[in-house]
């Protein structure tokens, strides 16, 4: 899926434009968007806190999926049905 369909999907399921990114899965109900850690999925999937999803925007080095280099700090946002966000993990 590219193009209009992908950014439709996107804004369907609330990921807000300032963290939308390059992936986006649907996961028992949640949407994960970018390089987001698997601990970090088991551990929403786990808690199964009252969001809609996890997002990294962009694409830092040194999440999953971007190894090599000299890995950069970033965060893992959470972000709500209004498409508020906030810091869920730090890496």
């Amino acid at each position: 899926m590219f193009g209009k369909a992908f950014t439709d999907l996107k804004r369907q399921h609330g990921v807000p434009e300032s963290l939308r990114s390059c992936h986006t899965a649907l996961v028992e109900g949640y949407v994960i968007e970018g390089h987001v850690p698997a601990e970090l999925i088991h551990k929403l999937l786990k808690e199964k806190p009252p969001i809609v999803g996890l997002a990294v925007p962009g694409m830092p080095v040194g999440s999953p999926g971007m190894e090599g280099g000299k890995p950069e700090p970033y965060n893992v946002m959470s972000f709500d049905k209004n498409g508020k966000t906030q810091v869920y993990a730090r890496r």
